[in-house]
């Protein structure tokens, strides 16, 4: 047997190796996550907010509670999260929210959120409903419509 194909098999063997353990391990996360979202469910609040600004900041630079800071993983610590101020009564807080509906909270405008804590998971208007921003449409997704219009 030539030496290129015992090398051939061994990255092969390797390979195989590596994609069980990358399944198991997102399998792993994957059932975690879902717990740590059933928890923050169960403890949500309905509460009215003005939103005052919105963007995405370092944590370190958010003007979070230390506490926050202290609980995140070093490694993230870093890294850009999506915060917004806003007024809930007479207070104003910053508060972290979720990357999915970032984009559709309305600054300057009065609106109801589902919290846990500090952290924002879903935001309605009061008085109508908000605007959600059309899906940016990609390169390839753009020939893919003019090549099915055409045909």
């Amino acid at each position: 047997m030539p030496t290129w194909s015992i090398v051939l098999l061994i990255v092969l063997a390797v390979m195989i190796i590596a994609l069980v353990a990358l399944y198991i391990f997102g399998s792993k996360m994957q059932k975690k996550s879902e717990v740590s979202q059933a928890q923050m469910k169960e403890g949500a609040q309905t509460v009215s907010l003005l939103v005052i600004d919105k963007k995405r900041m370092k944590l370190k630079e958010a003007g979070l509670p230390q506490m926050v800071i202290d609980q995140t993983p070093r490694y993230l610590r870093g890294s850009k999260v999506p915060v917004v101020k806003a007024k809930i009564g007479p207070k104003i807080m910053t508060l972290i929210c979720d990357e999915k509906i970032f984009d559709n909270i309305p600054v300057k405008k009065e609106v109801k959120a589902v919290m846990n804590g500090i952290y924002i998971m879903e935001v309605r208007g009061i008085r109508a409903n908000l605007e959600v921003k059309p899906e940016k449409v990609g390169f390839f997704k753009k020939i893919k419509n003019k090549v099915s219009k055409k045909g």
